[in-house]
């Protein structure tokens, strides 16, 4: 295996690692909508939840040295499904024509640190 790891200003307390390689798959850990490097969650409508998670997902991808196009699957959690089109939307502007599968999973106990959005996606590597 091969472990991902993201060079960042804030400190990730978490025992896990953002990505791992495995059998020329990468598995991209939960991705939530804080920002890396000052540890502060959005503070925006959920749309700005989902972009800060995608930008999240796409470092990960980065740092395997893959791209958006390379993700096959993606969990995306949010705490309201009511907000399901708008996630929606701005998840098709990230992918374009991309078509990752993908589930859409309401957790009704919220998300870490009060975050909206989290993402998890499997990617396969070139």
């Amino acid at each position: 295996m091969e472990l991902i790891s993201l060079n960042t200003k804030g400190e990730n307390k978490g025992h896990y690692s953002p990505g791992v390689i495995h059998n020329g798959t990468l598995y991209i850990s939960g991705q939530l909508s804080i920002d890396l490097d000052t540890r502060e969650v959005s503070g925006g409508p959920v749309e700005d939840h989902m972009r800060l998670a995608l930008h999240n997902l796409e470092r990960v991808l980065t740092a395997a040295n893959l791209d958006k196009n390379d993700v096959v699957s993606c969990r995306v959690y949010i705490t309201d499904i009511n907000d399901w089109d708008r996630v929606n939307e701005v998840y098709k502007e990230f992918f374009g024509d991309h078509k990752p599968a993908r589930a859409v999973i309401p957790v009704a106990g919220g998300l870490h640190f009060g975050c909206l959005v989290e993402l998890e996606a499997i990617a396969a590597c070139k």
